[in-house]
């Protein structure tokens, strides 16, 4: 392996490292707030580059239908709570795919891509809360293992739906930028740096977010005692819907960026949220900064892995779980030594 090929691998590992790192954020926020394993975190991924493809392609994509029918059903169930809730409620659920709706049946024929890309964040976010709202806040207080049941089920009806939605050809999402520069001996892609811009703003936005408003601190203190925060009057409820929320736009965003840089099929999304998983894994499920670290390594060794042995590179990413795994259990001790 000369120079150019080993840069040109590490730039296609540190891009998708930094997909990798997106979903890793999203699966530590909505573990760290409800204890659910986002499984179904990539398939909003792949739904947000199909979504992004077909809108790019002037047709309207079955995720909107999907959107306003599961909205009307939280919109039902809104009407039945108090005023202040069913408001809130008509302006949510009522509203917002209302204006989604009419936004893409004008906007969708004219193929535009920052267009496409905006009206698929605006399509897929929403899909958290709803996810969040139906399949998981009535088993909120159920253990992990159930809560985890629930989400394999969930990604296996989600993955029917996008066969359903967009068939089973590849689909890629408009890129951000088509230039490109020469760095040294390597062909640096402008789409990697959007990629890399893009994540670093969503990791300093989180930061600001968390650290400066109410609503942040709010899952800040849900995810550091869920007892606590809903004897101080937090609503688990709406802590929940955030943090879906959040881990929905992270993944869509992720979509839209990655879908320019490869195809993907309607069951693409599971296997690049595992590898979301791994890093998050590196991270104990509670550390972002670890996570960080492991997702640019797993970036960096599937793209190594990919040139040196291709047909055992999902064996190599998905063989680091076992030191970490280890290191985890002795760093953790057993529950006799704890107590």
């Amino acid at each position: 392996m000369d120079l150019f090929v080993f840069l040109a691998l590490l730039q296609d590992g540190i891009t998708t490292g930094a997909i990798y790192l997106l979903l890793a954020i999203g699966l530590l926020i909505v573990f760290s707030v409800t204890r659910v394993i986002f499984v179904p975190q990539g398939d909003l991924l792949a739904f947000g580059t199909l979504t992004a493809g077909a809108l790019q392609s002037g047709q309207l994509p079955g995720t909107l239908w999907l959107l306003d029918a599961v909205s009307a059903m939280a919109l039902v169930a809104s009407l039945s709570g108090g005023r202040r809730v069913a408001l809130r409620g008509v302006l949510i659920w009522g509203v917002y795919p209302l204006a989604v709706t009419a936004a893409a049946l004008i906007l969708a024929p004219r193929q535009m891509p920052a267009v496409s890309i905006l009206l698929a964040l605006a399509i897929v976010t929403p899909m958290g809360p709803l996810i969040w709202r139906f399949a998981f806040r009535p088993v909120a207080d159920a253990s992990v293992l159930a809560l985890l049941i629930v989400a394999m089920a969930l990604h296996f009806v989600l993955i029917g739906l996008g066969l359903v939605f967009f068939g089973p050809e590849e689909a890629t999402a408009p890129a951000l930028t088509d230039g490109s520069f020469d760095l040294g001996v390597v062909n640096v892609s402008g789409q990697s740096l959007a990629v890399l811009l893009c994540c670093a703003t969503l990791v300093l936005g989180l930061r600001w977010f968390f650290g400066a408003t109410i609503h942040g601190k709010v899952l800040r203190a849900a995810a550091s005692d869920r007892l606590g925060a809903r004897l101080v009057g937090i609503d688990a409820a709406a802590s929940g819907a955030l943090a879906f929320g959040l881990a929905s736009f992270i993944a869509a965003l992720a979509g839209v960026l990655i879908g320019a840089v490869t195809p993907l099929s309607y069951d693409a999304g599971f296997d690049i949220g595992l590898k979301g998983f791994v890093a998050a894994i590196m991270g104990g499920l509670i550390s972002y900064p670890m996570a960080a670290g492991g997702a640019l390594l797993v970036g960096v060794l599937e793209s190594l892995g990919s040139f040196w042995a291709s047909a055992y590179r999902e064996v190599i990413v998905f063989t680091l779980l076992i030191p970490i795994l280890v290191w985890l259990s002795l760093r953790s001790g057993s529950p006799e030594d704890r107590a």
